[in-house]
């Protein structure tokens, strides 16, 4: 597959070639949905709690007497349907962790990635630079590149100057990240991708080719194999 290649000021360089199984692979909204679902979930801390009626400090003794009063019965002010009483069926601490494997979150990344790809919406530049270290000079670079004004942005900027990635930080609706931090979550919560490069390159190295799976996993798929 080739995309576009532009320099800083939005003119084209031409194409270059990547790779079809990261930039062009074929679309699998399933597993995208379960990868960016167990992502979130994940983030989740999970820490929220209240208190039930028998862990309420007080309302051990019963507020009035059980008949003769004209009220209704009550056993403890702490009961749910009373001010300061416990809540019923209320959160307490758990976890939300959900297990995805590599694969998966290996191929939502591909899926993700390709369909930027193919819907026009990830820009490739040579490298990012400025005149002088300054916002509105890397504003002007993002309008150049036609990205500015079309909503968030993720910017993969790999190799590219500190100073120019200080000047990206005022910018509003615009988040960085290297190349190994892509994940599916970002690629679809941003509306333009915009690439250097070295991104891209350092993107295939770790994301290209067949997934491959540790020697230590081939170790022990070996050993269940000659125990079995």
């Amino acid at each position: 597959m080739k995309l576009r290649l532009h320099d800083a000021q939005g003119k084209s360089l031409g194409h270059i070639d990547v790779l079809d199984d990261l930039f062009d692979a074929r679309p699998n909204p399933a597993l995208v949905h379960q990868v960016v679902v167990g992502q979130q979930a994940n983030a989740r801390q999970g820490t929220v709690s209240t208190k039930t009626r028998a862990q309420v400090s007080g309302g051990g003794r019963k507020p009035w007497r059980q008949k003769g009063t004209g009220r209704a019965r009550a056993g403890s002010n702490r009961s749910p349907i009373w001010r300061g009483g416990g809540v019923i069926f209320g959160p307490s601490p758990r976890s939300y962790t959900q297990r995805t494997p590599k694969r998966m979150r290996r191929a939502a990344l591909k899926a993700s990635l390709s369909a930027k790809a193919r819907e026009g919406e990830l820009v490739v530049v040579d490298r990012l630079r400025l005149p002088e270290p300054k916002t509105r000079h890397f504003v002007a670079m993002m309008e150049a590149l036609g990205v500015s004004g079309s909503g968030s942005v993720l910017l993969v900027g790999d190799g590219t100057d500190p100073s120019v990635l200080r000047c990206a930080r005022n910018v509003p609706r615009l988040k960085m990240m290297p190349a190994f931090q892509l994940n599916a979550v970002d690629l679809l919560r941003h509306g333009r991708v915009v690439m250097t490069l070295g991104a891209v390159r350092q993107a295939e190295r770790i994301w290209g080719g067949a997934f491959v799976r540790s020697g230590r996993d081939l170790d022990d798929a070996d050993d269940r194999e000659y125990e079995g």
